[in-house]
């Protein structure tokens, strides 16, 4: 892999963490901008070792720093879930930022296209369901 190919792929999960990131620091959501850049761009750090060890080291598995990523990414996500008496909060902010982390992964596996429809998806569900959900939530 080139570094202009890595300077893209690391530059795509960049830019698909900043769209997610700014739609939840719109909102006032505990995370924002910065949390999930660098959680897009942790993950596809990664998965980029992952294939550049690959790349350099014939029979190896790649699969296994992604799957590590995965594990470590529901740990910090851990972190933002908070309970206060009956109510939980953070587990959208918690999903989010595995979202983000999946984004990054794919985008530094080159899948382009696909990242932009998971930020596509992941920031259409965040801002039109929201409404909706408390719509349910509230209704008697």
């Amino acid at each position: 892999m080139s570094t202009t190919e890595f300077l893209v792929r690391v530059g795509m999960a960049t830019l698909a963490g900043l769209i997610i990131g700014f739609e939840r620091q719109w909102h006032h959501k505990e995370t924002g901008l910065k949390t999930n850049m660098l959680v897009a761009i942790g993950a596809a750090t990664f998965v980029l070792l992952s294939i550049k060890v690959a790349e350099a080291t014939p029979n190896i598995d790649v699969t296994r720093i992604t799957a590590q990523v995965v594990m470590g990414v529901g740990f910090l996500g851990a972190g933002v879930i908070f309970r206060e008496g009956p109510n939980v909060h953070g587990l959208n902010s918690a999903a989010t930022i595995w979202c983000s982390a999946a984004i990054g992964c794919m985008a530094a596996s080159g899948y382009f296209i696909e990242t932009l429809i998971c930020t596509f998806l992941v920031v259409t569900l965040n801002t039109i369901i929201e409404p909706l959900e408390e719509w349910l939530k509230n209704r008697k």
